[in-house]
């Protein structure tokens, strides 16, 4: 790759960084009409419109998106190369902008966090929990983590495992409404529930040995799993949560399980990242650090005498 191919790189990144042609000049000494010229001449060679420009912001197109991963990893591969051959620390640096619920982020992958950043001192994280299904492209993320079904996309998955769902309540919940005991006896009890559209109001049950969805929908929804964790906590009522999510808190006595043999609720846990074949050296690292670690994790056993 020519001289000029990687300079013109890495003004697009500025211009990116930045926000604006004039705030990137400044950084790179041009000024901001050779910068969007230069940006013109790029989308020129590669007929392809990479950025949308408007009186107040810059966008990145989709087109410009698959750019900036690839010069991202591009530069990031030449810099290492230059490090290694001069002697200089082989670690990665840089900005890693990660997406993940809210349980799985603080069960899971926030207990990791304190040796990655000692491993991996010059990576910094930018930490995005939300129970909310984002765009990566649309949000700037460079790694999600989901559990369900995944979308069709040209996305690249690591599978972590599965999180298998249990039926919880709180001891003092169970002595004034009593245990369910069968599947019928959800009718008269209170269940707790999410409130966002893409989660049905039903539990998948088995009852006679046939599988069912159950209405279970109460007085009582939430918008994250751990509001719901501290609901039930509260006693306000019976909610259906990971196993990684209450292994505390049934381990504590907070919680108990109920209709275990009745509920068969169990989905994929998958990292979504950009970049394909060619993640930043950054995402890699992270990524390997994290997979076996939230691997053994997620096989972790609640244990005997926790429900």
């Amino acid at each position: 790759m020519s001289d000029q191919r990687a300079w013109e790189m890495r003004v697009f990144l500025q211009v990116v960084a930045a926000g604006s042609f004039s705030a990137a000049a400044r950084i790179v000494g041009m000024t901001p009409s050779s910068t969007a010229k230069l940006i013109g001449r790029i989308e020129g060679r590669l007929a392809a419109r990479l950025i949308e420009r408007s009186t107040r912001s810059l966008r990145l197109t989709s087109e410009g998106e698959l750019y900036r991963e690839r010069a991202e990893a591009i530069l990031g591969d030449l810099d290492a190369l230059d490090a290694e051959v001069v002697g200089e620390a082989r670690a990665p640096t840089g900005l890693i902008r990660i997406n993940v619920s809210v349980p799985f982020g603080q069960h899971c992958l926030m207990p990791q966090l304190p040796a990655f950043a000692r491993e991996f001192p010059k990576i910094r994280l930018d930490l995005t929990l939300t129970d909310d299904v984002v765009d990566l492209y649309a949000t700037g993320a460079d790694i999600a983590f989901r559990i369900g079904q995944l979308a069709d996309s040209e996305l690249l998955a690591i599978r972590l495992g599965d999180a298998r769902r249990r039926i919880v309540a709180s001891k003092t919940y169970l002595e004034e409404y009593g245990i369910p005991r069968t599947v019928a006896d959800l009718d008269r009890h209170k269940c707790l529930g999410f409130n966002f559209r893409r989660a049905a109001a039903v539990w998948p049950l088995q009852a006679g040995g046939r599988l069912t969805d159950r209405e279970a929908q109460g007085a009582i929804t939430a918008n994250n799993g751990e509001t719901l964790r501290c609901l039930a906590t509260l006693g306000l009522g019976l909610a259906r949560l990971a196993e990684f999510h209450i292994k505390e808190d049934l381990k504590a006595g907070r919680l108990v399980t109920v209709l275990d043999d009745a509920l068969v609720d169990s989905e994929a846990v998958h990292a979504l990242y950009l970049g394909r074949e060619h993640a930043p050296r950054r995402v890699r690292a992270f990524l390997d650090f994290m997979t076996p670690r939230l691997r053994e994790t997620l096989r972790e056993p609640l244990g005997a005498g926790w429900s």
